[in-house]
């Protein structure tokens, strides 16, 4: 790529890292994902998270997002929906049965969701987070200049897709390792428990969350 420019692309990919390590609605959701129900709905639910990254990129490259962030009705719509499906998603995990640990406890963790099902989950979670709305907006705003061609900056926008991919399909693998299922499964009803009042807690930051 002609022109292309490397210290602004591995900047945002430095930053734009942090913040996908952090922790937050993705990575609770791949979690439960991971514990209740496998490492394929995991994976699943980590490719949905990352294809999410795509429709951030592409509003904000059309310069759409800056109309949702500057606009009051709309932002606070996104924001409740937001919460509201990570409300709906913290009471269903406090409603779910505890998970089932296998008879052999070193096997495969068992697929018990539709892999469809799994990648919409994450899909919507990444979708509706008006937090993530605001990060990739400020990352734009901040790191890439008005002079970037819209390929290279289409081109940043799937380097981030594939590193936050990359990222939870790791941190699926690692939470359905037999070692760490084990733990988690010991946990019994306290594991929804403990996850559903997480997910309501991030319901109700997401609630919180304002313009700057």
């Amino acid at each position: 790529m002609t022109g292309f420019n490397w210290a602004e692309y591995l900047a945002l990919m430095a930053v734009f890292g942090i913040g996908a390590v952090s922790p937050g609605p993705d990575f609770a959701m791949v979690l439960r994902q991971s514990i209740a129900h496998g490492r394929a709905p995991a994976i699943a639910t980590s490719a949905g998270i990352a294809s999410a990254i795509f429709v951030h990129g592409a509003y904000t490259i059309l310069g759409l997002g800056l109309v949702i962030a500057q606009s009051l009705w709309l932002f606070t719509a996104l924001k409740f929906i937001g919460a509201a499906y990570l409300l709906w998603l913290g009471i269903s995990a406090l409603r779910a049965p505890a998970p089932t640990p296998p008879q052999d406890i070193d096997a495969p963790a068992r697929r018990t969701m539709p892999l469809g099902t799994a990648y919409r989950i994450g899909f919507l979670t990444n979708l509706l987070n008006p937090k993530a709305v605001l990060f990739f907006l400020s990352l734009f705003t901040t790191l890439v200049s008005a002079k970037t061609l819209v390929v290279a900056q289409g081109f940043y926008v799937g380097s981030m897709a594939v590193m936050l991919f990359v990222w939870f399909a790791l941190v699926s693998v690692f939470f359905t390792t037999p070692a760490v299922r084990g733990v988690f499964y010991r946990l019994g009803q306290w594991f929804n428990r403990l996850t559903g009042l997480a997910l309501i807690a991030l319901a109700l930051r997401v609630a919180l969350t304002q313009r700057h």
